[in-house]
């Protein structure tokens, strides 16, 4: 089950990058795609739990959760990431992204006492040595100005705000909330939190009507948002959110594997580096070793 979560996760979020790109090209504003995209995926998420009578009902607590769970997650962070990407490339985007697990381990120590376990430095070491190889050439071509540092500083607090909404989705699952319901209303928040900034900012909400804009849409509300989320979280759960956090690691290798049959990429020798260094980060977290799993036992004991 671990495993068919995390090829999904990594499948479906490897993937999206097509569907922000034509977003982008649409011309349509950062909170008005990121308010259509959470405010379809929680309609679709209200229908569904609604239709199978699992909708939970939750306390003013909970939903006060919900509410900082989605600036977290479902708001601030992808108007991060967009207006980032603005000032700096997407590759060195993805580097900093991989900060993810690093953030996620720290987070779950700090928020939830959860041990680091032995595998993780080696792993995570592994994993953003491999980016940081898989995008050298963004990296090393990467000239440090204001809107350079600006761009970073987004991308940063971006990716701590998805470690945050980790750590909450982390809290809901702890406290016995539904998944799907919890998911529902965050979406719902964030997406009224983005109605809220694109009313003030005066941005047109219907921007392009064309196909492959409201296509890119749907695929982000339903397979990048719905399910994508969903799985996501249900991985945080099951085997702890800095391990589930490595899937990051592995969307760039998806969305070049794609650019390679769409976009005619060829591979470099640092690309083909990063792979394997991301590969044997992978297999230090989820492969059975003797010799680390008698340090994780020794070490809790």
């Amino acid at each position: 089950m671990n495993a068919l979560l995390y090829a999904l996760v990594v499948v479906i979020w490897g993937t999206t990058w097509i569907a922000i790109t034509l977003q982008q090209q649409s011309g349509i504003s950062a909170s008005v795609a990121v308010f259509w995209r959470f405010f379809i995926s929680a309609m679709v998420l209200f229908a569904f739990v609604a239709l199978s009578r699992k909708l939970q009902k939750l306390a003013c607590k909970d939903h006060l959760f919900c509410m900082l769970q989605a600036c977290c997650i479902f708001g601030f962070n992808f108007v991060c990431f967009y207006y980032a990407v603005q000032y700096i490339s997407s590759g060195l985007e993805a580097v900093i992204f991989s900060m993810a697990v690093i953030f996620n381990t720290i987070n779950a120590k700090l928020f939830f006492a959860q041990q680091v376990s032995t595998r993780f430095y080696p792993a995570a070491l592994l994993g953003v040595l491999g980016i940081i190889a898989l995008f050298w050439h963004d990296v090393a071509g990467t000239t440090l100005n204001s809107n350079t540092l600006l761009g970073i500083g987004l991308c940063i607090l971006g990716t701590y705000g998805f470690s945050l909404g980790n750590m909450i989705s982390t809290r809901h699952q702890k406290h016995g909330l539904d998944i799907f319901t919890t998911n529902a209303y965050a979406m719902l928040y964030g997406s009224l939190l983005m109605a809220l900034i694109s009313w003030f900012r005066q941005d047109e909400f219907f921007p392009s009507m064309q196909f492959s804009a409201v296509s890119a849409l749907l695929y982000l509300a339903i397979f990048g948002s719905v399910i994508g989320f969903t799985a996501y979280f249900y991985l945080v759960g099951r085997i702890g959110a800095g391990k589930a956090a490595y899937s990051t690691l592995l969307f760039p290798l998806v969305a070049l594997l794609i650019s390679t049959v769409w976009e005619d990429y060829h591979w470099q020798m640092n690309a083909v580096i990063g792979v394997i260094l991301i590969l044997c980060g992978n297999a230090i977290f989820f492969v059975k070793i003797p010799q680390l799993k008698r340090l994780d036992s020794s070490k809790n004991a």
